[in-house]
């Protein structure tokens, strides 16, 4: 059987070669009733285009890259997946590197992707200068930041903003009564580590409260420097009434200390968490968190990638988050007994004896 060529698939759905190789690198400029032609055709006739013979036509290899900061992050993993369903619904491939945390290991990896002539490069920076991803940017490579970014760098950015929620929890916080509240912040060379912080020191003002600087501590968004910041809280003379975690690992990393000294949350200390995770509706008590749109945010900078790769301009996107309140700071107090019983009917719809 000769194989199918574009030419066939063209024939079928009544356009031109040209029509099916925009169809087929995704561009805009078809229509819709062309598209779906095109993809019928292709679906009848069983045509699998040559991907590399085309990249060599096209200068694409209809590949993108993606650095992430720590694949070991379940927020980051969610992240990850949705970025490879949208590009694989916009018909590009992904190739991941994982930077965990470390500015010099996320370097290699943008390098062998540049190497690898990706058609656009998304990045969580693990720091907030990185030479490479500057001049990648400058030199005109297609990118788009993704949770993270770097200051002034010409680059758009999809990220979640945190500070309505980061404000909510301070106000949930306040409610149930604590007043010395603790962070164990991420690094400040990145932009959500620095921004964190500021967001909950300003909504602590709002509410005339300190955050003085032994309740501070300072994490790399892993387990063990959230556990160690919390073992420092607990030994100070008068430790905090709650400790907020940056992120889920260094809240799993402060849970860790809690317990190791025999403690209790929220009874003894109060728990918070920013990014929302699976496991914290399984941890006891489940924990208090700030979850962001993470699919949301993937499929943003998917499209935004695509756009730029095209030729267009996209915006970048800020998404809100939102706090998800547990268990984990406490209760609020219940509601009083009322002082009469009900006269017509109980809730349950029976008659009062």
């Amino acid at each position: 059987m000769a194989s199918v060529g574009i030419k066939d698939v063209a024939a079928r759905a009544g356009v031109s070669v040209a029509t099916v190789s925009r169809v087929l690198n995704a561009h805009a400029s078809v229509s819709p009733a062309a598209r779906a032609r095109v993809l019928d055709a292709v679906a009848e006739l069983g045509y699998r285009p040559n991907t590399l013979a085309r990249s060599l036509r096209t200068d694409q290899t209809r590949t993108l890259g993606l650095v992430i900061s720590d694949v070991l992050n379940p927020y980051f993993t969610e992240l990850a997946r949705s970025v490879e369903e949208e590009a694989r619904a916009l018909g590009y491939s992904i190739i991941f590197g994982n930077a965990d945390e470390r500015p010099e290991v996320q370097d290699h990896h943008i390098r062998t992707l540049l190497d690898r002539r990706i058609d656009g490069l998304l990045v969580s920076p693990a720091d907030g200068g990185s030479a490479l991803v500057l001049d990648a940017a400058r030199a005109g490579t297609p990118m788009v930041f993704v949770d993270r970014w770097i200051p002034g760098a010409d680059v758009p950015v999809v990220r979640a903003d945190g500070r309505g929620a980061v404000r909510d929890l301070v106000a949930h916080l306040y409610a149930l009564g604590h007043r010395r509240l603790a962070i164990i912040a991420g690094p400040a060379a990145t932009t959500t580590g620095s921004e964190r912080v500021e967001a909950f020191r300003d909504a602590l003002a709002e509410y005339g409260l300190d955050l003085p600087a032994a309740y501070v501590g300072q994490g790399d968004f892993q387990a063990a420097s959230g556990r160690r910041a919390t073992e420092r809280f607990l030994d100070l003379p008068t430790p905090p009434d709650v400790v907020f975690a940056a992120d889920n690992l260094m809240a799993l990393g402060a849970l860790d200390a809690v317990r190791a000294r025999g403690l209790r949350v929220p009874h003894d200390i109060a728990l918070a968490a920013f990014d929302d995770i699976p496991w914290f509706v399984h941890t006891d008590p489940p924990i208090t968190a700030i979850a962001q749109p993470t699919g949301e945010l993937g499929r943003a900078a998917v499209r935004a990638l695509a756009d730029r790769i095209e030729g267009r301009t996209p915006q970048s996107v800020t998404l809100p988050a939102r706090l998800v309140v547990r268990r984990s700071c406490g209760e609020a107090a219940p509601p009083e007994a009322p002082t009469e019983a009900p006269t017509e009917e109980t809730p349950a719809g029976r008659s009062t004896p």
